[in-house]
C-alpha cells in the first residue's frame, strides 16, 4: 500500500485527465491532440499501437501543465500474441508536443522528462526486462536506442511480469518541485504499489506538456491508456502562506471577527436607510392625500 501524506492535497485537473468515453460529441477530444497508428475505442481504451509491426501513435495534452507540484496516476495495459514482443511506450512531460519521432513513438532530443516502458531488450547485459527508466532531455541529447538507453537512464527499475498482467496495470508519477520525483508501479497485486524509483531534486521545465506515446518494429504488441488522472498537489501549510500573500497584495490582512463585525454595522446602516425611504414615502403620500380631499370640499 502507498502512504499517504494527510498534509498534501490535491485538486483534480481535468484538462490533463482522460476517461471513457474519451471523445466529445464532434469525435474529437477538448483537451487531448492524438495521432499515428492511435486508435480510440470509446467504451475500453485510446490505444496506441496495434499488434502489427511498424506502427506508432501518441496522444498529448493541448495545454501545458503548469501546477508546481503534480500527480499524474494512469492505467495502461501491454499485450499481444506470440512470445516475443517489442517495442515499447513512453510518458511525457515535455517542451514538445504531438510531434512523432524515434524514440518510442516521440520526437528525439526533446527538453523535459521521458518515462520508458521497454518490453525488448536490445543490448543491456545484466538488466530484467520489461525495464522502466527515466530520462531527461536537454534538446540536445539523443536517446541512445542501441543500449536501451543506459547512457541516458537517471532513473529506473526491472518490471517482470508488467506486461500481461491479470490485474489492471497502473503508474502513479508524483513531483514536487525542487524537492523529489516518485514513480510507482501497480501489476503484481491490485492496490499493492512498488516503488520503482525516488529521485532528488529534478529540473522539468515550468511550461510542459503530458503526453503518452508508443513505438513497434519487426517485433509488436498492443500498447493501450485506458485512463488517466492527473493532480495538483498542494500542501496545508503552502495554501496557508499563499492565501497570507494575497492578503499582503491586497494591502491588508483577512480577519474573520473584524469581517463579521464591518457586515454587522454594514446591515445596520441598510435598514436606518431602508426606514427612511418608508418613513418619506408614507409622509408623501399623506401630503398628497390631504392636498386632494382639501380640493375636493371646493368642488
Amino acid at each position: 500500500m502507498a502512504e499517504v501524506d494527510p498534509n498534501i492535497k490535491s485538486i483534480p485537473l481535468r484538462t490533463h485527465s482522460l476517461s471513457t468515453p474519451y471523445l466529445d460529441t464532434d469525435m474529437q477530444s477538448r483537451w487531448f491532440d492524438f495521432g499515428g497508428d492511435t486508435i480510440i475505442r470509446a467504451d475500453q481504451y485510446v490505444r496506441l499501437t496495434s499488434d502489427r509491426g511498424s506502427q506508432s501513435g501518441w496522444i498529448f495534452s493541448r495545454l501545458p501543465l503548469t501546477a508546481t507540484n503534480w500527480e499524474i496516476e494512469f492505467e495502461f495495459k501491454i499485450h499481444g500474441k506470440g512470445n516475443l514482443h517489442g517495442d515499447g511506450m513512453a510518458l511525457w512531460i515535455t517542451k514538445q508536443r504531438a510531434s512523432p519521432g524515434p524514440v518510442f513513438g516521440s520526437v528525439d532530443k526533446f527538453e523535459g522528462l521521458g518515462i520508458f516502458f521497454d518490453t525488448y531488450k536490445n543490448n543491456r547485459p545484466g538488466v530484467i526486462f520489461p525495464y522502466v527508466m527515466a530520462m531527461l532531455g536537454d534538446g540536445q541529447t539523443s536517446y541512445d536506442k542501441g543500449t536501451d538507453g543506459k547512457a541516458n537512464e537517471f532513473a529506473g527499475c526491472s518490471a517482470r511480469g508488467i506486461r500481461g498482467a491479470n490485474i489492471p496495470t497502473k503508474g502513479r508519477l508524483k513531483y514536487f518541485q525542487d524537492q523529489s520525483l516518485k514513480l510507482e508501479l501497480q501489476y503484481k497485486s491490485e492496490e499493492l504499489w512498488a516503488l520503482c524509483f525516488e529521485h532528488g531534486p529534478v529540473a522539468i521545465p515550468s511550461v510542459a506538456y503530458m503526453g503518452f506515446s508508443a513505438e513497434t518494429g519487426e517485433l509488436s504488441d498492443n500498447f493501450d491508456i485506458i485512463s488517466v488522472e492527473t493532480k495538483n498537489l498542494y500542501s496545508s501549510q503552502q495554501y496557508e502562506n499563499t492565501r497570507k500573500e494575497k492578503d499582503k497584495q491586497r494591502g491588508k490582512s483577512y480577519d474573520p471577527k473584524k469581517s463579521q463585525k464591518s457586515r454587522g454595522w454594514g446591515w445596520f446602516f441598510v435598514k436606518i436607510v431602508i426606514f427612511g425611504i418608508l418613513c418619506g414615502g408614507g409622509y408623501v403620500g399623506y401630503t398628497m392625500y390631504r392636498t386632494s380631499r382639501r380640493h375636493s370640499r371646493f368642488d
